[in-house]
């Protein structure tokens, strides 16, 4: 067996909660952490018109929970199907709604997104937003479209986060919506990224392409853990017009409608002989559901769009979202899932 494959066949279960949890060789504050991109940064250069942190998470303790994972960051800034700036004033409220409704819509059972990894750019991230959330336990998602692309964000890290400073790297190879076919370069990525990571890496998987053969795939190039699931491949037409709802046509469906697919793939992984540590994602709005991940073979769980979005008027009922999201929080605090 490769020292890799020890090291993604540890997965210590009985630190208490006190000390934290470890997933192999991440260490997690708790079982509990956050969805890419639901909280932007991890911190927003304005108080209420912020685009990328939910209006629910000022009622939400960010730093109790056992990471944080930021929006995807990439090499270059890139607009994608949004905007990259996150500081609106209340008379551009038009403007901002406007980017919204090409970007995201709510509907059946969820959500539908296609931002298009919209972000300020690696080097932006690490010099104005990561410095200011040191309280946090922070996992940084990174996308591109090459092993290059990745090796440069991985070098980027190493050099600005000493290692221990963060959770872990999480690579996002599986992202809909900024049409790419990721199956031609995730080995590559594993192969040459992986390796010069002086942070754990989790690799974040999608239930549209092979996940089983990539969580395989991630075992052999000592991936620490994997992230189940990105979203699914969906679309939504205009009933008046036959046109796409969105400005990238097909998006991202997250939220309720996704959790019974989510269950699945964590519980196929399982049944595969997939052993690396797994964080769980898909619907999750409560305990139960959580315990329904854990019960399927999880072993920590992630909020996403199901815990942080909200209609538009919904958001006056952000301090009542908080307090379910902090509910949430105190139960799994202190909870083992059961052994395996």
């Amino acid at each position: 067996m490769s020292v890799a494959q020890e090291r993604n066949l540890r997965l210590v279960r009985d630190v208490p909660a006190e000390a934290g949890v470890r997933l192999g060789d991440i260490r997690l504050r708790n079982r509990l952490v956050t969805s890419s991109s639901l909280l932007g940064y991890g911190v927003a250069n304005a108080k209420v018109m912020a685009y990328g942190m939910s209006p629910i998470s000022h009622f939400v303790p960010l730093e109790r929970f056992g990471a944080i994972t930021t929006r995807t960051v990439t090499v270059e800034p890139r607009e994608g199907h949004f905007t990259t700036k996150d500081d609106w004033a209340l008379n551009e409220l038009p403007a901002l709604l406007k980017r919204y409704g090409q970007a995201l819509r709510q509907v059946d059972g969820g959500w539908l997104n296609a931002f298009g990894w919209c972000n300020v750019g690696i080097d932006a991230y690490l010099r104005d937003y990561y410095p200011r959330t040191r309280e946090q336990n922070t996992i940084i998602s990174v996308g591109g479209f090459s092993a290059e692309e990745f090796v440069t964000l991985v070098d980027k890290v190493n050099a600005a986060v000493p290692a221990g400073d963060i959770a872990a790297v999480e690579f996002n190879v599986s992202c809909h919506n900024v049409n790419f076919d990721f199956d031609q370069i995730i080995e590559s990525v594993l192969a040459e990224a992986v390796p010069r990571s002086n942070h754990p890496v989790i690799l974040k998987l999608s239930p549209d392409y092979g996940y089983t053969a990539h969580a395989k795939l991630a075992a052999k190039h000592g991936v620490s853990a994997l992230t189940a699931i990105n979203t699914v491949k969906g679309l939504r037409l205009d009933p008046n017009t036959g046109q796409p709802l969105l400005k990238n046509g097909f998006g991202g469906l997250s939220g309720r409608a996704i959790k019974p697919i989510g269950l699945r793939v964590v519980k196929e992984l399982r049944d595969s002989g997939v052993t690396l540590p797994i964080i769980a994602t898909g619907g999750i709005r409560s305990f139960d559901d959580c315990r329904e991940y854990f019960w399927a073979g999880a072993d920590a769980v992630s909020l996403g769009s199901a815990s942080w979005f909200a209609s538009y008027p919904g958001y006056a009922l952000s301090p009542f979202y908080g307090a379910r999201i902090r509910n949430v929080l105190r139960r799994i605090e202190n909870y083992q899932p059961p052994t395996r």
